[in-house]
């Protein structure tokens, strides 16, 4: 693989060069538009590929290490790509998101009572005068106060700190919730809102919608590099004989 080529492909894209050029073309084309388009910078392609495989739906350990390493080359610094780790990181808390308004619907039908006290939440209080607070936490803040104060502990540091711009935040957040391996519809209206608030125009939201589709390199970076060694040991393995041949 060149030395241009983004850090969205490993070397497994030589091996389907070889194999298929004219499809690897293609798709080489297609998956490097966004550094090609000049709409984002490569410091900030390379970031959102950082949170897109470090995300806790993704979890791919050697493109994240590949968009880590052409982030820094790209001009990023130690603090904005663990920002982004860290944003990778809390869209678990989609699970109760989506889980907290059901449990509290039939909670509602079966007359099961909700907590009657709820203790100090100072990090909500923290997310809410930053502008931040997000109204699908209300059923989880309200069922349980005390674990989302925990969690929100965590988050309060993303929300207020100044690392990335906000339009970087909001972009970055559509990534995570726009990704194959997450699709949270709220949240991608949400950020894609607020994106446009802050001054995103809808080419950088479509650039970043892109590099979510152009997480499907993965399948090649994965599987093509196996199908190779798979290949290579069947071509040195005897043949046999089977009874039926005999």
């Amino acid at each position: 693989m060149s030395d241009e080529e983004p850090g969205l492909w490993s070397p497994a894209l030589d091996t389907l060069r070889s194999w298929d050029p004219l499809w690897a073309q293609a798709c080489n084309s297609m998956s490097t538009d966004p550094w090609r388009a000049g709409v984002l910078d490569d410091r900030f392609l390379e970031l959102v590929g950082v949170a897109l495989n470090a995300s806790c739906t993704t979890l791919d350990a050697a493109a994240v290490r590949r968009h880590i390493r052409a982030a820094l080359t790209a001009g990023a610094t130690r603090d904005e790509v663990l920002f982004v780790i860290k944003c990778a990181t809390v869209v678990s808390v989609h699970s109760l998101s989506v889980a907290a308004p059901i449990l509290a619907a039939e909670m509602a039908d079966a007359r099961v009572p909700e907590p009657e006290t709820a203790p100090p939440t100072p990090s909500c209080d923290a997310i809410r005068t930053a502008g931040q607070w997000n109204d699908a936490w209300d059923p989880f803040l309200q069922l349980d106060p005390g674990w989302t104060e925990q969690f929100m502990s965590v988050g309060v540091n993303i929300y207020t700190a100044n690392v990335l711009s906000p339009m970087e935040i909001e972009l970055l957040s559509i990534a995570l919730d726009a990704s194959v391996t997450h699709l949270y519809t709220p949240g991608i209206r949400r950020h894609i809102h607020q994106a446009l608030a802050v001054g995103a125009t809808p080419e950088q939201i479509l650039t970043v919608l892109h590099l979510c589709v152009n997480q499907g390199v993965q399948s090649v970076n994965l599987a093509v590099p196996i199908l190779e060694e798979e290949l290579a040991r069947r071509s040195k393995q005897p043949i046999t004989t089977t009874d039926s041949e005999l």
